[in-house]
């Protein structure tokens, strides 16, 4: 087995919040993340494809081909965008990285043409990053 990663690089506001929970409970929970305006990062994402090498190509799955999936299904959507308001496929969703991580995922696995997605690594600070291997 093969594991093929590709690396992509994005800024993002978000705020985390629940609406299940009052104010004073959102704060003590998420302290300086749920700054009622947002806050920002720039998260560095990286997609782990996994498979079999192709004897005609040589490739698990073509680099080019997995960069342009990743734009445009992914980086288009939430580079210099607010996560709370301007990703339709996090509405509605506490955008932790843990959860993000996991939309990541739902928006990526059925299109991967070759291969199959193995891991989605989300680093959002220096010190933090999400590792999800699907259900």
């Amino acid at each position: 087995m093969i594991y093929v990663t590709r690396r992509e690089v994005f800024a993002a506001s978000h705020r985390l919040h629940n609406e299940n929970l009052t104010d004073e409970e959102n704060s003590k929970i998420f302290g300086k993340c749920n700054n009622p305006n947002g806050h920002g990062h720039n998260y560095i994402l990286e997609v782990v494809i996994a498979g079999e090498i192709d004897k005609t190509t040589g490739y698990v799955i073509d680099l080019k081909e997995l960069k342009t999936i990743l734009i445009e299904n992914i980086i288009r959507k939430v580079d210099h965008k607010h996560l709370n308001f301007d990703v339709d496929f996090m509405h509605g969703i506490n955008p932790t990285t843990e959860n993000f991580a996991v939309r990541i995922w739902d928006e990526l696995v059925d299109k991967i043409p070759s291969g199959k997605l193995h891991a989605i690594k989300l680093r959002e600070t220096e010190n933090n990053f999400i590792e999800y291997r699907g259900k």
